[in-house]
Order: C-alpha cells, then sequence, then structure tokens
C-alpha cells in the first residue's frame, strides 16, 4: 500500500475525460483502488478520482460511513431537475470551498473491486460526493460547476464570516446486479 500523490488543479491530468478501466478486477486495479482509499483516508477526504493521482482511468473511491467502496467506469444519472446547493471542497484544490448546485438523489452503477456489476440509490452527502468524483473523470473541477463566484473562498475566511454548513446525512443504497 502506497499514499499516493495528489494532482493539484493546473495539472492537464485533471481537464480531460478518463479513460475506461479494461479490467476492474486485475490485481493492478485493485491495488490502485486500495491505494487511493489510503491516500484519501489519509489526506482526509470524503472521496478521490484515479486522474487526481494522476491516474486518467474511470475509477473513484468514496467513504460510506466506515467504509471504503470503489467504483469503476461509474455512470450517475439525477432522479430529479432539483439541484441543492451545497459546500464543497477537493483535495486537487486545497484551501478553497464553493457553493455548487447539484442533484439531491442519484442513481448509480458500476462495477466494483471484485469485478461484480453494482448499482444503487444515493441521497444527500454521498450523492454530493458521487458527483464530485465523477465530474472528475468528465474533465470538470467544482469551480466550473458553480453558478456564483462569490460563493468560493478560502476556508480560513468562509470560517469567519459564514455559518458552518449543516451536515447532511450520508446515504448510498447498493445492489448487487444480477
Amino acid at each position: 500500500m502506497a499514499i499516493l500523490k495528489i494532482t493539484r488543479m493546473g495539472h492537464p491530468v485533471l481537464l480531460r475525460r478518463a479513460d475506461p478501466v479494461a479490467d476492474p478486477a486485475s490485481p493492478e486495479m485493485r491495488r490502485l483502488a486500495t491505494d487511493m482509499a489510503e491516500t484519501m483516508i489519509d489526506a482526509n477526504g470524503l472521496g478521490l478520482a484515479a486522474p487526481q493521482v494522476h491516474v486518467p482511468l474511470r475509477l473513484f473511491v468514496m467513504r460510506d460511513g466506515p467504509r471504503v467502496f470503489a467504483l469503476f467506469n461509474p455512470e450517475i444519472t439525477p432522479l430529479s431537475e432539483e439541484r441543492e446547493a451545497g459546500w464543497e471542497g477537493c483535495l486537487s484544490i486545497p484551501g478553497l470551498r464553493g457553493e455548487v448546485p447539484r442533484a439531491p438523489r442519484i442513481a448509480w452503477r458500476g462495477v466494483d473491486a471484485e469485478g461484480r456489476a453494482v448499482s444503487g440509490e444515493a441521497d444527500g452527502m454521498a450523492a454530493r460526493v458521487m458527483q464530485h468524483e465523477f465530474d472528475h473523470l468528465e474533465g470538470l473541477l467544482y469551480p466550473m460547476r458553480m453558478t456564483d463566484l462569490s460563493r468560493l473562498g478560502f476556508i480560513e475566511e468562509l470560517g469567519r464570516f459564514q455559518p458552518p454548513p449543516e451536515k447532511p446525512v450520508n446515504t448510498v443504497r447498493e445492489e448487487e446486479e444480477r
């Protein structure tokens, strides 16, 4: 296991669409997912996409309560036209936070680290994190989704002048596809 170097905003790998993973269950991909999870935990993140560790592949890891799971070749579908604004940060944009509109509920599907097709629904913070990480796979960073750049700032300044954000509940429901 290894802590990987996190790519920062400005590197071209963060601005390109990531490539599909041919064999998610391969030893190399399992090792990458494990190293990404360790890196995310070490950096105190909620999610981490492969492009954020200089690997242009369609994979992200995220926390779901106490567990961490990997999703290869994900697809995400908003379950309504509704959008909710929420504060986001990014390990690739250290020190900043911005208010980003996202779908409050999504359906998702992909392949897990065992090579099984999985799908489910997510809401609250889990839905936000999945959409944020999926954007990395599409070459998008959260400021590109912002509708009001006056809602972008340094964490220290926002903490002095903004009320702390509410902590939404994480809910990820997963079903193994048959």
